[in-house]
């Protein structure tokens, strides 16, 4: 990657797939100025998300974007990806670490969670990702989150991640609250225009982006 996960700020794009034009959405959105990419599919299709998730990652190359594997950190280690994304039910952090190397991104779901944030920034996580901030098409039941809580968080010394239901409408007060990253999946890849949609959420960090 071109510039340390300290040092970006902007959008962090994730998937929608299964998709046919995944590679096609997904170099729409790092043109659009996505600052991170996670690779996010559920199925069990072991060798179409091997298949994809190589190709993401010279894709992501070419752009200079980290390229991260949501859950599964076997698919990580096998394409070489930058780095994993881990829920409250995947593969333990200490673990991940020793597969991928002290290197790696690995960040971490925090839901609403101060405590759990605290703790796992303790044992290495990369980056903190809290939400859902608002309703959320992809976990309508998720767990709230506050901006407050973003404000509290800012003192565990890594980059934060504000995701749920977030839009350029309404992400400016997370930003200011703290979050470095703001994630969209649908916001992203469920609009008409990705490349568009994505420069919208890009330009709500304006010059900021890569000098904190």
């Amino acid at each position: 990657m071109s510039t340390p996960l300290e040092r970006r700020r902007g959008l962090y794009a994730i998937t929608n797939g299964p998709r046919d034009d995944l590679l096609d959405v997904c170099a729409s959105a790092l043109a659009g100025g996505a600052r991170l990419l996670q690779y996010r599919d559920k199925t069990g299709d072991s060798s179409r998300r091997l298949a994809e998730a190589g190709a993401l990652l010279g894709l992501c190359r070419t752009h200079g974007v980290p390229l991260i594997v949501n859950d599964d950190v076997l698919l990580a280690q096998t394409i070489g990806a930058d780095g994993v994304h881990l829920g409250e039910d995947d593969s333990d952090l200490a673990e991940a670490r020793e597969r991928l190397g002290a290197d790696a991104i690995i960040g971490v779901s925090c839901y609403d969670s101060l405590d759990r944030a605290a703790e796992l920034a303790r044992r290495g996580a990369s980056y903190l990702a809290f939400g859902a901030f608002f309703p959320s098409p992809t976990k309508p039941a998720a767990r709230r989150a506050t901006a407050a809580l973003l404000q509290a968080a800012r003192g565990l010394g890594r980059p934060l991640v504000a995701i749920g239901g977030i839009t350029p409408d309404n992400a400016s007060s997370l930003i200011e609250a703290g979050a470095d990253f703001v994630a969209a999946i649908t916001g992203v890849f469920g609009a008409a225009d990705v490349q568009s949609a994505a420069a919208r959420y890009a330009s709500l960090f304006n010059d900021a982006t890569d000098i904190r």
